[in-house]
């Protein structure tokens, strides 16, 4: 079995943060942030483990903020500045990865009132880890300033800084503060966004495509308008950021996005699906047979969905959309498809008892449809 997240912040994570803060910063108390960092740590979640290290921070380092920021980047290890996020961590030379995290967190508490000096210091923090959900306070509190210095940032020599520019702007980051003004109004970010679409980093690229697709979800017709703007003779890198940036509109039939992937063309031909065993107890799986027949007489390109109707403790039933295949299909070509789909309990959805219907949709429309009985 893996190792929970929440591990990756352990009492290992409060000696390393305490002896390389000491080692800047003489009058640091690290046996007092030991013993409150590490008290009552186990029981706490990942992302409590992290904001349960930052009041310890709070309660430790010193009460002039920019003397803290100080010591804190004097504490961190020294960076090449070609790292993968999952290579940082703590050394003997200084602190780097998840340790990390808590120290952000300090930074975004403590300095809504220096914002300048925060930045600065969220600039070298996101260099050894992610500052991607500490930037977001200073967005909302100070957006002039912020976004003056993601401008300047997106020029930066590190692809870490640059990445912070888009995921950091992003309007609903996972386990960050939900950015309601930029969810109602994401043009703030839009020239950052297209300064970094074609950055050389294939990691930066990403961070656009996800913050695109956050955007698509409230202003779907923006990203339509954004796709038809750079999609047409865009390079390769360029093109598989804008593809993974328009999956959820994909998933949800937009015409125009369709259209702009050239998959604005209905299926020509007749689509069955079978789906075994018709009855299933939750933990099991599904196979889904999917048989394709074309009547065109040109070969199609299908971009082909599945949606799952869960069912509800009222009853009513609620589509959740899944990948399923790319394909070209040839005119006249019979083609079957097959995909297990597992039904097991997760932490973000709850299943109850009832039929369950599947439909298959192909280039955004619904083509075919199948039930099976879930218990529970």
């Amino acid at each position: 079995m893996a190792e929970p997240f929440k591990n990756l912040i352990h009492v290992g994570t409060v000696d390393a943060a305490a002896r390389h803060l000491q080692r800047h910063g003489a009058a640091f108390d690290a046996a007092r942030f030991r013993r409150l960092a590490s008290q009552g740590l186990e029981a706490l979640e990942f992302k409590a483990r992290a904001q349960h290290l930052a009041t310890a921070l709070e309660a430790t380092l010193p009460a002039d903020f920019a003397a803290a920021c100080d010591m804190i980047e004097a504490a961190l290890a020294p960076v090449r500045g070609d790292e993968e996020l999952a290579d940082l961590h703590a050394r003997d030379d200084g602190l780097a990865g998840w340790v990390v995290w808590p120290l952000t967190e300090f930074v975004a508490r403590r300095g809504l009132g220096e914002p300048e000096r925060a930045l600065a210091a969220l600039h070298a923090l996101t260099q050894r880890f992610s500052a991607e959900w500490a930037i977001r306070p200073f967005i909302e509190r100070h957006p002039a300033l912020a976004f003056e210095t993601l401008a300047r940032w997106s020029r930066d020599p590190s692809a870490h800084v640059r990445r912070l520019v888009s995921e950091g702007s992003r309007p609903r980051l996972p386990w960050g503060l939900q950015l309601r003004g930029l969810i109602a109004d994401p043009s703030p970010t839009l020239p950052l966004l297209e300064a970094l679409q074609d950055d050389p980093s294939e990691y930066v690229r990403r961070s656009v495509a996800n913050h695109l697709n956050d955007i698509a979800k409230d202003h779907p017709g923006l990203v339509a308008d954004w796709l038809e703007r750079h999609l047409p003779g865009a390079p390769p890198a360029r093109r598989a950021l804008l593809r993974h940036a328009s999956r959820t509109l994909i998933k949800r039939g937009d015409a125009r996005v369709l259209k702009a992937w050239g998959l604005g063309k209905p299926f020509a031909g007749e689509a069955e699906l079978r789906i075994t065993p018709r009855r299933l107890v939750l933990g099991g799986s599904l196979t889904l047979a999917l048989e394709l027949r074309s009547s065109a007489r040109r070969t199609q390109t299908l971009v082909i969905d599945y949606a799952v109707h869960h069912v509800k403790a009222s009853g009513a039933t609620a589509p959740k959309v899944f990948k399923g295949w790319n394909l070209s299909l040839a005119p006249g070509e019979a083609l079957t498809l097959t995909k297990r789909h597992a039904v097991k309990p997760i932490t973000t959805r709850r299943y109850h008892a009832g039929r369950h219907a599947v439909d298959v949709r192909i280039n955004g429309a619904v083509c075919a449809e199948a039930f099976f009985d879930l218990k529970v």
